[in-house]
């Protein structure tokens, strides 16, 4: 949507909603595969999700909006580039005050931005040495569904509109996670998929950060 300049205020929305269908699908996936840590998402989800509302009843200025949102898909890219999943035998003990703080700051930015906020939470796990790749996913992915529910409930409380396209953009989203679900699995490796995407995010980032469109 930031590559094909959707309205922010169109934008917003309409991603969190996607983020409640495809974020559950994600979730159902590795909490069957034993992956899901109730212990270390149960403090974070608790300090994001009134944050969360609150940034949800928050209205934000259209350019400052796009700035935000801008430098938060770096996250992930470095996350891409730079962050390899930790090893079980490396796994420390998450720390409560910590996990608070993180959800908190992260709830807040994801009903702020409308994001869902996985792009900060997973690298943030995997620097911290809480949780190995798939534990990550697993966290992220239902860390996503409740801080976008979160950030809805704000977001209405103010009035927000819905429009009839995110039908069409829930249908596109669920074929195309299908596509790249069987791409990744049988056509493309893991880091092959994971530098595209990264490429993707740069391009919308940049287009975000420093173009006016």
């Amino acid at each position: 949507m930031a590559l094909y300049g959707v309205a922010p205020q169109e934008m917003k929305p309409t991603a969190l909603v996607l983020n409640l269908f495809v974020s559950m699908t994600s979730f159902l996936h590795y909490y069957k595969g034993g992956f899901f840590r109730p212990r270390i998402f149960i403090p974070i989800a608790l300090a994001s999700i009134p944050m969360a509302f609150i940034g949800g009843m928050i209205q934000v200025d259209a350019t400052l909006y796009k700035r935000i949102l801008g430098a938060l898909l770096l996250f992930p890219v470095l996350r891409f580039v730079f962050f390899k999943s930790t090893d079980d035998k490396d796994l420390g003990t998450a720390s409560v005050p910590i996990s608070v703080a993180v959800g908190a700051s992260v709830g807040l930015l994801s009903g702020l931005i409308g994001i869902g906020g996985g792009v900060i939470l997973s690298p943030l796990l995997i620097l911290l040495k809480w949780t190995n790749q798939k534990q990550t996913a697993a966290i992220s992915a239902v860390f996503i569904f409740v801080n976008s529910l979160a950030g809805l409930g704000g977001m209405v409380t103010r009035g927000v509109s819905f429009t009839g396209d995110m039908v069409l953009y829930i249908t596109v989203a669920f074929a195309g996670g299908l596509a790249g679900a069987f791409a990744g699995a049988k056509k493309f490796t893991h880091d092959s998929v994971k530098y595209v995407l990264a490429m993707v995010l740069l391009v919308a980032a940049y287009k975000l950060l420093f173009t006016t469109a």
